[in-house]
């Protein structure tokens, strides 16, 4: 028995809830993968899966070998990683973006990575949903704003900053004026973004000013970019992070309001852009260099703040 294979399948089935799914991100067929797991049962003489029609829950003796699994097949791939890459990065870099920042920052300098670092290949997957690093076996994801800490074994590297503004077209100002204050948002057609829960309420300060109110419009989405849109057409305001109204307000086609308050979308905020990935990618060198080249290349303060600051 291999079993370092054993181990890599034991987990697989463990982070899929199933022998099936395992099988399937694994390539192999389900009573490979079984025979993989039962004889890691038989080696150790303990149960470490129950099994039923069903589902597949861990034994508590499976959960102590899980959790230890883990750990060494991660310092395995490190290991690998370390030689394999030496001083050239190399092989296939797994990197999931959210959609509309990935289609206005990213691709734009993709060919540029690729000519740089032509021994890599980069497989780009963009979804604004939450990824599992390990069940999709990604090597970097691209978060903004907010993260959920709790995965402690996650590695948070910023690679950029943003701000939020509210904004509007010359034609939506001409027919209904101006904000002068937050308050003033009661009275205008707000576009409401959905991601955030309790997206209906605008968050303002200034100095030591902090107001919050409670807006409303004509048209609610979970999509960024839909919002912007139907703002550019004259429709009503939207609160937006720069990194996807920068270059509209640097053109003119959109005008900041309020521009004296920070604006927040949530009580807690955190208006950073972060590469996450697992500690076993922490001496990866295609790792490391991709997150140098979007820092690189985004720019400190990056480039989508130069109109704005």
């Amino acid at each position: 028995m291999d079993q370092f294979a054993a181990m890599r399948a034991f987990v697989k089935v463990v982070e899929t809830d199933g022998f099936s799914e395992a099988a399937r991100q694994m390539q192999m067929a389900v009573s490979s993968v079984t025979r993989q797991v039962n004889a890691l049962e038989e080696m150790l003489n303990t149960q470490l899966l129950n099994r039923s029609t069903r589902s597949v829950t861990l034994t508590a003796q499976g959960r102590k070998y899980y959790d230890k699994a883990v750990r060494i097949l991660q310092d395995v791939e490190e290991a690998n990683l370390c030689v394999m890459e030496q001083d050239i990065p190399r092989g296939l870099l797994k990197v999931n973006i959210p959609v509309a920042f990935g289609r206005l920052h990213i691709a734009p300098i993709v060919n540029d990575f690729l000519i740089q670092y032509p021994e890599v290949t980069l497989d780009l997957r963009l979804s604004d949903g939450l990824s599992n690093l390990v069940e999709e076996e990604l090597d970097i994801v691209i978060r903004i704003g907010n993260l959920d800490r709790s995965g402690a074994n996650l590695i948070l590297h910023k690679i950029a900053s943003y701000t939020r503004l509210v904004c509007g077209s010359s034609t939506y100002f001409q027919q209904h004026g101006k904000p002068k204050h937050p308050d003033d948002l009661v009275h205008h057609n707000c576009l409401l973004f959905t991601y955030f829960m309790g997206y209906d309420i605008w968050r303002f300060k200034r100095d030591t000013e902090f107001c919050e109110v409670k807006v409303s419009g004509s048209l609610i989405s979970n999509n960024s970019e839909v919002l912007r849109q139907v703002c550019l057409d004259g429709t009503g305001l939207i609160l937006m992070p720069t990194w996807l109204i920068g270059e509209d307000i640097r053109k003119g086609s959109l005008q900041a309001v309020l521009s004296d308050f920070q604006v927040y979308p949530q009580i807690s905020v955190d208006m950073g852009i972060y590469a996450l990935y697992l500690p076993n990618r922490r001496n990866s060198l295609r790792v490391k260099t991709f997150i140098d080249f979007l820092i690189k290349q985004f720019g400190n303060p990056p480039y989508w703040e130069e109109t704005t600051l």
